[in-house]
């Protein structure tokens, strides 16, 4: 079932909070269950590539590679607005622009190599706060900037990040600080507890 309040309802079944599939699963458990075991099988796959190039199209093909067995919208930006309770995530009309400049960025800091370890936690963890704040897909966007976040980690020599010491409500809490007051200090921690 979806998180988000859409204007527009355009990947869901009618009068339903859950995403039109490809397998017409209307149980939200069962496609739960499916959308995780696709997501783990994305972590063995794109894990273990190293020295990749990380950039916007990676990050787009991540997301469709994983979840296109089960959505025709994987790896597709959305369009529309969303937010999440009282948190509006970025309109819908500057989603494409604003991670096309994320990425330029990203490779301007060439992808965050070289980098000692205080500046190196800093810069994960605002990228990981922007893509939050821009939340560029219809669903499923905090699994995938986890798994991009994790492998920008494994490609600078550092673990995947570890958010067992965190609840949910605690994450959120953070994600929220993101993207309503540009904090990334929360994050900031989880990182530096998590990879050293």
């Amino acid at each position: 079932m979806s998180k988000y309040i859409f204007k527009q309802n355009k990947i869901y079944y009618p009068n339903s909070k859950i995403p039109i599939n490809k397998l017409n699963i209307k149980d939200n458990e069962k496609l739960r269950e499916i959308e995780h075991l696709l997501l783990l099988e994305g972590y063995e796959k794109f894990a273990k590539k190293l020295d990749i190039g990380l950039n916007e199209t990676f990050f787009i093909n991540l997301h469709k590679k994983i979840f296109q067995d089960l959505y025709e919208w994987a790896g597709v930006y959305r369009d529309v607005d969303i937010a999440k309770e009282d948190t509006l995530f970025c309109k819908g009309i500057y989603v494409k622009q604003e991670m096309q400049k994320l990425f330029i960025q990203l490779k301007n800091d060439n992808y965050l190599k070289n980098l000692d370890k205080d500046t190196f936690i800093k810069k994960l963890a605002y990228y990981k706060c922007e893509l939050i704040a821009i939340h560029p897909f219809y669903e499923l966007n905090g699994r995938i900037i986890r798994v991009f976040i994790d492998i920008l980690s494994i490609n600078n020599g550092y673990d995947i990040i570890d958010y067992s010491n965190i609840n949910q409500q605690d994450y959120i809490n953070c994600a929220i600080d993101c993207v309503m007051n540009g904090n990334q200090e929360c994050f900031e921690k989880i990182i530096k507890n998590s990879i050293f």
